[in-house]
This record gives C-alpha cells, sequence and structure tokens, in this order.
C-alpha cells in the first residue's frame, strides 16, 4: 500500500490515532484527523500535530472532510458515522488501524479476541513467550497500537495483539499466524447495529487464515467451536468439558496439554488467578506457547506467577469476615455471569452502569442460586430492577460509596460483596478502571473505619 501524497483521514485522536499520525507522516501521506471533542478537551497536542503539517478537525465531522480522502482509517471503538456512510457510497477505502498496520508489520501476530477475557489471556500469552525467550510485544486494545511497532518490527518478533469487535469489523487482509478466539456473547450491541453483525466481526479474526495458521478455539462455545471448518488452518481446541487434541482441556484438577503426547501441565491448585473462567483463558495461552515452541515447564512457571490483572475479579480488602472483590471489568452480562459462578459463598452483587443492550434475564437462575442480595445503581438500574425482579431483594443506590456501605450492611461473615456491573462505566465514570478505583477507595475507607 503506497501512502506518498495520499489524503488520509484518521478518525478520531486518542492514543491509536496519535500513533497513526506519526506513521502516516512518516509515509509521506497528506495527514487530516477528525475528531468529535472540542480542541479545549484536546489541549495542547493539537498545536503540535498543527506544526507537523496535519490539519485537525474539532468538535464534530463534517462530511466535506470525509468525502475529499483517499484513504479513511478509523480509530477503535469509532461508531458508524453518516459521514462514514457518504464516504463508503463514494468508493472510499475506509479500514481500521490494525489493517493498516498489518499490511506493514513484519514479523508474527497472535491475534486475541472474545466478548470476555481477552486482556487476561493476551497479558498472560505475552509473559509466555517472553519469558519462554521469544522476542514478543505485547499490542492492541491492552497495549502499545499495532501500528506504533511497524517501522521497527523486524521478521523474528511476534506481537500478541488484543482484537475488539471494532477493530476486526473494518478489516480486509488482516491476517494473524495465531488467532485465538475465546468466546462469542451479546456484547457491545450499543455499537453494533445486532448481534449477527457483532458475531460476524469477531468472526473475522479468522478470515484470512490459511495453510501454516493456527486458530485456538474453544471448544464448549457453540458459536466459536464449529468456525473450525471455515479454513485450512490447524485447530487447537480448550475446553473445561471435553478431551481435545491437538488441544488442552480439563481431567479432573490438571489442565492437561495434548499435541503429539498427553502431558499433565499444572494442578488447578497451583493457578494463583481466581474463578473458574480463567482456567479457559490459562488453557489458551498455554497453547499458543505450545504452539511456537516454549518448553511445557516454562509455560507452567509463567501461570504460577502470574498475578492477573486489576479490575478483574480482585481481592481487594476482607474485614469482619466479609471479602470485598472488584470485577469493573465485568461489563457484560456473560462477564458478570461468570464471577458470580466463582463463588461459593453467598453474594451482595453490586450491578448497573450503562447498558450495551444485553439481556439482565439470564442472571436470573445463577442469582437465586448464589447471591443473597443485589444493589444496583446507574443508568440501567430500572431495566434491571425489572428483569430480576422476584430474584432476591434489590437495593437502589445513588452512588458508589453508597452501594459499598449498603454491601456490608447487607453482608455477614463468610460472605461476599461483589463489583460485577455487567454494564459500561461511561453514565458515572470515565471507564471501568476509574470505576473499580473508586470502588476499592471506597472499599479501604469503609474497612478503616470498621477497625
Amino acid at each position: 500500500m503506497d501512502l506518498d501524497r495520499k489524503r488520509v483521514l484518521v478518525v478520531g485522536l486518542g492514543r491509536t490515532g496519535e500513533a497513526l499520525c506519526r506513521f502516516l507522516l512518516h509515509q509521506g501521506a497528506s495527514v487530516t484527523v477528525s475528531e468529535k471533542k472540542k480542541a479545549e478537551e484536546l489541549g495542547a497536542k493539537i498545536s503540535s500535530w498543527k506544526e507537523q503539517g496535519i490539519e485537525v478537525e474539532t468538535g464534530g465531522h463534517s462530511q466535506e472532510t470525509f468525502l475529499k480522502a483517499d484513504l479513511i482509517v478509523l480509530s477503535p471503538g469509532v461508531p458508524w458515522l453518516p459521514e462514514l456512510e457518504a464516504a463508503k457510497k463514494q468508493g472510499i477505502k475506509i479500514i481500521a488501524e490494525i489493517e493498516l498496520a498489518s499490511r506493514f508489520l513484519k514479523g508474527k501476530i497472535v491475534g486475541i479476541s472474545g466478548s470476555n477475557g481477552k486482556s487476561t489471556t493476551a497479558t498472560l500469552t505475552h509473559k509466555i513467550l517472553k519469558e519462554g525467550g521469544l522476542n514478543a510485544y505485547l499490542a492492541g486494545n491492552i497495549g502499545v497500537p499495532l501500528i506504533s511497532f511497524v517501522e521497527e518490527s523486524k521478521d523474528d518478533q511476534i506481537y500478541v495483539t488484543e482484537l475488539s469487535s471494532f477493530q476486526l469489523k473494518h478489516t480486509e487482509k488482516f491476517r494473524a499466524s495465531i488467532s485465538v478466539l475465546l468466546n462469542i456473547t451479546p456484547d457491545h450491541l450499543d455499537w453494533h447495529p445486532s448481534f449477527k453483525d457483532y458475531r460476524d466481526s469477531k468472526k473475522k479474526l479468522l478470515t484470512n487464515q490459511g495453510e501454516g495458521d493456527s486458530a485456538v478455539l474453544n471448544r464448549d462455545d457453540p458459536l466459536v467451536w464449529p468456525l473450525k471448518k471455515e479454513k485450512k488452518f490447524q485447530v487447537y481446541g480448550f475446553s473445561q468439558k471435553h478431551r481435545v487434541s491437538p488441544g488442552c482441556f480439563l481431567q479432573g484438577n490438571w489442565i492437561v496439554l495434548s499435541g503429539t503426547k498427553e502431558a499433565q501441565l499444572i494442578r488447578t491448585s497451583e493457578i494463583p488467578l481466581f474463578g473458574i473462567h480463567n482456567q479457559e483463558n490459562i488453557m489458551a495461552s498455554a497453547l499458543v506457547g505450545y504452539i511456537l515452541g516454549v518448553p511445557l515447564f516454562k509455560i507452567k512457571d509463567s501461570i504460577k506467577n502470574f498475578q492477573g490483572l486489576e479490575h478483574r475479579l480482585e481481592k481487594v480488602a476482607t474485614f469482619k469476615g466479609i471479602d470485598f472483590y472488584n470485577d469493573s471489568k465485568a461489563t457484560n452480562v456473560d462477564a458478570t455471569l461468570k464471577s458470580i459462578q466463582s463463588f461459593e459463598q453467598k453474594i451482595i452483587l453490586i450491578l448497573g452502569g450503562r447498558d450495551k443492550g444485553g439481556d439482565f434475564k439470564k442472571l436470573k437462575k445463577p442469582i437465586k442460586k448464589r447471591v443473597k442480595g443485589i444493589i444496583l445503581l446507574g443508568e440501567a438500574k430500572e431495566k434491571i430492577q425489572k428483569a430480576l425482579r422476584g430474584t432476591v431483594p434489590i437495593t437502589i443506590a445513588s452512588s458508589m460509596e453508597e452501594a459499598v456501605r449498603l454491601g456490608y450492611s447487607l453482608a455477614e461473615p463468610g460472605e461476599v460483596v461483589l463489583l460485577a456491573p455487567a454494564c459500561t462505566s461511561f453514565d458515572m465514570f470515565q471507564n471501568f478502571e476509574e470505576r473499580g478505583m473508586v470502588f476499592k477507595q471506597k472499599v479501604l475507607n469503609l474497612g478503616k473505619e470498621a477497625q
């Protein structure tokens, strides 16, 4: 792809947008940025880019800007704007940042996607490869934008890349040497026009794979496993229910890796990550290491030393016999379902935020089984209350502090107060990280009072 003197429009001036600008300038492109935020929200970086010859449009998008482009590159999460539809009708190419990066990148891409578990799996996979002696980098949603690596990339490098449905939707030729598809459940239905569109976007991770490539697929997911028939790639399965070969599976209290022969990899009791669903993430990561030749003992060591990521079933504190867990990253119904299923104790569950189009009724059965009470907050509280009416007592909170205090008042020694919202955070917080940090701070403050 020749970008010299091409008029390229970058939509969005966040971290990925800025990385795109740097790359495109080096390629000799004539770059314009269109950003919905106002100039004062973006600060001094606008003047810096303008000094380098980039035209920056702020405070919204104009159709004229889109229609004069030769190529439009989207930052992750940019919705399908009317201006994009107009550009598409004019035959203007529209691609994602990862698509552009893949056209120029040297080395191998390990693409990791799924509705839940992407960040944990990508981070652990990178750890396994790095500690296994491979030249591996963490990229995509969780790390540095893939485009940032292009100019220094080499053939012996491996890019473990977390990929969202937003990114995959606008790909054409993007190809991962190893794809990992963890699961597909309804998510981001506030962004995608339908679940089919969301599912089809996830499936694009496998579209361009062929002979010599590998796909690591969830044997237990009815929407993932049938994709093994899509192309002529080598399939590795992982499962908590079935013996798979080649692949990785749960057998009693062992995770077993099956290749040319079966080998016990690690006891479940040795795994530091909390939650049964994390066994799936570990199996997927282990398979990537196995495919790339990392010795089993090194894979095991990396798993044993992995402490997980913040805001993912993270234990915050215990006081008066009550455990407090932060799973702010549980931003959809399926993630909350898995979070609930991770506990044997009774739970006081904090739910709510901005709805993503999820079916909260799916939580009714596990709530009746494991939850003692629900505390709701945020924009979706009425919808959730209606969906879960008749399960367990439901209380409304106006703030995270109130939710934490209510949770503490309702819980008894031996029980758990769990933040697993099943919604995004954008109604009350900047992101799930801020929501989790606020929850933790309110818990710790309460703990000091309770001493």
